[in-house]
């Protein structure tokens, strides 16, 4: 399942573990999504949205 905002679309980031030895290796921070019944199209709906739209109010809960 993709780590994707369905609101604005958010996704995850990438970047490097360094190690105090400098070994590098690729790593992830994903988007803290969280599943809300949301107006959608005046319908209630199952959604996953990222916190920020949460709390900036860009989603009606059903």
């Amino acid at each position: 399942m993709a780590q994707v905002c369905e609101i604005c679309g958010k996704g995850p980031q990438f970047g490097n573990n360094i190690s105090h030895a400098h070994n590098v290796s690729r790593r992830r921070w994903n988007v803290n999504l969280r599943p809300v019944h949301a107006k959608v199209n005046g319908q209630g709906k199952r959604i996953r949205v990222c916190t920020n739209c949460l709390r900036s109010g860009k989603v009606v809960k059903a």
